[in-house]
């Protein structure tokens, strides 16, 4: 049985990325900033954030336009090195 690459994306094109995190008063406002620096200008209407429910975390989904990989691994890495993150999806 040969195994099936997975389809590769196309850029530049719309990505939702999921950034979950310890519920906090400056938790979402930490997240734009990191997304500002890595895609300047996204549209902020994409955000979604959803509390758990005994509000110990944030998840928070943002659609942004990404260019490549390079830009979506930057962008990681600046999320987990803020430490408030606990996982990027």
């Amino acid at each position: 049985m040969q195994e099936q690459e997975p389809p590769k994306i196309e850029f530049p094109c719309p990505y939702p990325i999921k950034v979950l995190g310890r519920s906090s008063e400056q938790f979402e406002s930490i997240i734009i900033e990191v997304f500002e620096r890595h895609a300047p200008g996204f549209d902020q209407q994409t955000i979604v954030a959803r509390g758990s429910s005994k509000g110990t975390f944030t998840a928070i989904t943002i659609t942004i336009t990404a260019t490549g990989p390079d830009q979506l691994e930057a962008l990681h890495q600046d999320l987990l090195a803020t430490g408030h993150v606990q996982m990027v999806i």
